[in-house]
């Protein structure tokens, strides 16, 4: 099975979105993970939902697969990076933009919906913040459920939810239901996670709805070109293969964006010859 390789827009902000999804599908991506912002299908724009439909038909005519990312940095507050989160002392405006990040997805078809926890407010105590943070994913898993729309949570590092045995315990927190999935980014797997990025792929396995792919470096939280950090990336698509996961695997590098055509035609070129690796590594196993 052929991996789907996707790329971010989040890593085109300094294009038009048609531009870039024009450029993405160009280059040989079959999907795309659009980030929701004031530049890029802006959730409260007053013309919304005329051009999610215009958005929707353009997906279909190049042939990409969507998923709905929602970490604009600024927003929902010009102010306050990622702000407000669940965990805030108000964090309604969070809750609505995630509902319409559902809506949306829902119109678009998307595969899922990705979000995180965000950051723990400074002197919150840890229980106070996880509380919240559960009734708020509680609020938007509803509305998820309704739509028939996944959810696909990520850790985050230096965020109250940053590794996989803490997506566990929320998930368990939540009930484990069946439309709260797991979006991982590889990256983050190097950085922070006891086992190898390829051991994480096949332990969450079953719930995986979602990859976000980047290389980067032990302790490190930033997202580098590929070839770059420490990420074994055969070793990662051959598991995503073994496991038969068949969502997107979409270039995550939000900084980017000021050689997007180049670098996202340098990624996939990158990630084709690593899964010709994967494939070659597995028919040498007896």
């Amino acid at each position: 099975m052929s991996l789907r390789f996707g790329y971010g827009t989040n890593g085109f902000s300094n294009h038009r979105l048609d531009d870039a999804l024009t450029v993405i599908a160009g280059l040989g991506y079959t999907g795309v993970a659009l980030t929701l912002d004031h530049h890029h299908l802006d959730p409260y724009d007053s013309n919304l939902w005329r051009h999610v439909r215009a958005l929707g038909q353009r997906l279909q005519e190049l042939g990409l697969g969507v998923v709905i990312e929602t970490g604009a940095r600024f927003l929902l507050d010009p102010w306050h990076k990622h702000a407000p989160t669940l965990q805030d002392d108000e964090p309604e405006a969070r809750v609505d933009f995630l509902r319409r990040a559902v809506r949306i997805g829902a119109d678009l078809g998307a595969e899922a919906v990705s979000f995180w926890a965000g950051v723990r407010p400074p002197g919150l105590p840890p229980d106070v913040a996880w509380r919240r943070l559960v009734t708020g994913c509680a609020e938007v898993l509803a509305a998820a459920e309704g739509a028939e729309m996944m959810l696909g949570f990520e850790p985050e590092p230096g965020m109250l939810v940053e590794s996989i045995t803490d997506w566990e315990r929320l998930r368990a927190d939540l009930g484990a239901p069946v439309h709260f999935g797991l979006t991982l980014d590889i990256g983050h797997c190097r950085c922070l996670e006891p086992w190898p990025a390829d051991e994480c792929v096949r332990r969450v396995a079953g719930q995986l709805v979602n990859v976000q792919i980047d290389d980067m470096r032990r302790g490190v939280h930033e997202h580098l070109e590929f070839g770059t950090g420490e990420v074994d990336f055969p070793a990662v698509l051959r598991a995503l293969t073994e496991t038969d996961y068949g969502g997107l695997v979409a270039v995550e590098l939000p900084r980017h964006s000021h050689a997007a055509p180049a670098v996202a035609r340098d990624s996939l070129a990158f990630l084709r010859a690593a899964e010709a690796q994967a494939l070659d590594r597995f028919q040498e196993v007896p």
